[in-house]
């Protein structure tokens, strides 16, 4: 697994399951991402890719079967738990930002309230990140006078500020108009070239293509196949994804 990054595995989720009811959303997850890694989960809605998306931050609880990040159990909750979730950042479909304060602010607040870093070294490094998702001019705007794309780059500006080990996004482009979803995802391809390990469940191809070191295809609660993004879509292994892509690269 030397191509991996340091080929040391940051998050090891095994023989995971999760019901909402009598509806079994994770059936024996194993999934294994390694440092510096771009993984990407697709398939269909509902196939549990989202609750697999927050099942690694403990957004969403398990009901058996263990998840570790970076060697050591998901902590059920505490400080433990606080401190591992300012090293997952996650940057979710909407954009949740703090209406009522100005965009640097919603990136420099977690710096200075978690990590206890001064607010000059914050709003500093707040307009560094901003510069790099070429947002800098709109630091002291509000969230609601920014587009959905700007806003989006607000908020991956703010998981990257916190200098997390990894973020997971959940559908990051699906509430956005199409004309900003590419804005969006130049971001995360540049992210992907910096080395940062990434979980990110999507609808966009050409994300996966460009991006992703593995494609992880989910449908009815399990992974149904694992590849690179070659072999994926030009040679499903699987019924399921033929399918599936047979559906979506027609369009």
């Amino acid at each position: 697994m030397t191509e991996n990054g340091d080929a040391t595995p940051l998050v090891r989720v095994e023989n995971v399951n999760k019901n909402f009811g009598a509806l079994h959303v994770l059936k024996d997850i194993n999934l294994t991402v390694y440092r510096g890694e771009v993984v990407v989960v697709i398939g269909p809605s509902g196939g549990g890719k989202s609750t697999l998306c927050r099942a690694i931050n403990r957004l969403e609880t398990i009901d058996s079967g263990t998840i570790t990040f970076d060697g050591k159990p998901l902590p059920a909750e505490g400080k433990a738990l606080a401190r591992l979730r300012s090293d997952v950042g996650m940057v979710f479909q909407s954009f949740n930002l703090f209406a009522h304060k100005t965009i640097l602010e919603n990136v420099t607040l977690g710096p200075i309230k978690v990590r206890g870093i001064s607010r000059d070294q914050a709003e500093k490094r707040g307009m560094e990140l901003l510069e790099r998702v070429g947002i800098a001019t709109q630091a002291s705007k509000y969230p609601a006078q920014l587009s959905g794309g700007q806003q989006q780059r607000t908020a991956i500006a703010r998981a990257l500020a916190m200098d997390p080990k990894m973020i997971l996004f959940d559908e990051p482009t699906s509430a956005l108009d199409p004309e900003m979803v590419q804005e969006v995802l130049d971001v995360m391809i540049g992210l992907a070239r910096d080395g940062m390990t990434m979980v990110v469940v999507t609808h966009e191809m050409g994300f996966a293509r460009r991006a992703a070191k593995r494609v992880v295809f989910m449908a009815e609660g399990q992974i149904v196949e694992e590849n690179t993004p070659d072999d994926f879509f030009t040679n499903p292994r699987t019924d399921r994804a033929k399918d599936f892509l047979s559906k979506i690269l027609t369009h």
